[in-house]
């Protein structure tokens, strides 16, 4: 499937950039563009729009948070483009924002949490196509940094942990190899999570998503 994904990349650590340019395009990957600041990212996909871009937070000039504000402002003006944040910190106040837009295609990962090469490939392809992957941390923040809870009283204890994990952009398989359940079993957790949160099935909605967007409550 990555032979047919292309993927625009901001990151101002050459070495870095360098890297996941060769990584990406050994797997077949088609990069549009690699850029050291947000500016010649937002500039090039003006023309030629990729898959997906892989935008790190604290960029150029003032390294603080422009990839963030750039991969919100991208979002608006492209909404089928996948983002994938991949930074060392996680930013709660504008990542809320950036999922309040809509959380398809958008994925938060911490450098320093990728465990290897396939996870990271894995999580570009997923947001790449529409999916949701959040690391564990920002979900942690994220929640942290929320106040409105009342909508999920009505889960379990169980719905609550598959939730979570559904925030972190697992499938079914892999939340039953987490909790060591059965997939069966998820399946009805799933069912059950969007019953109670009043998530019928929609042609348009994509109801995993709109759940964790109710577990986040941005």
């Amino acid at each position: 499937m990555s032979d047919s994904i292309r993927v625009a990349i901001a990151e101002d650590s050459a070495i870095l950039r360098d890297g996941l340019v060769q990584l990406l395009a050994d797997r077949g990957f088609e990069i549009t563009g690699a850029f050291s600041d947000a500016a010649g990212l937002i500039e090039s996909i003006a023309t030629d729009c990729p898959d997906v871009a892989v935008i790190d937070i604290r960029m150029p000039p003032t390294f603080t948070d422009e990839g963030l504000r750039s991969a919100i402002e991208l979002r608006r003006s492209n909404p089928q483009l996948g983002i994938l944040l991949f930074s060392q910190y996680v930013e709660t106040r504008y990542a809320a924002e950036l999922l309040a837009d809509g959380a398809a295609g958008i994925g938060y990962l911490l450098k320093d949490r990728v465990a290897d090469v396939s996870d990271f490939v894995e999580t570009l392809v997923r947001v790449a196509s529409g999916g949701t992957a959040l690391d564990p941390e920002v979900v942690t923040q994220l929640l942290g940094a929320s106040r409105r809870r009342d909508s999920l009283s009505g889960l379990s204890a169980r719905e609550r942990q598959v939730l979570a994990l559904m925030a972190e952009g697992r499938t079914n398989a892999a939340i039953a190899a987490t909790l060591v359940v059965s997939e069966g079993a998820v399946e009805k957790h799933v069912a059950n999570i969007f019953s109670k949160l009043g998530l019928p099935a929609s042609p348009t909605d994509h109801r995993r998503v709109l759940a964790v967007l109710r577990y986040l409550e941005v």
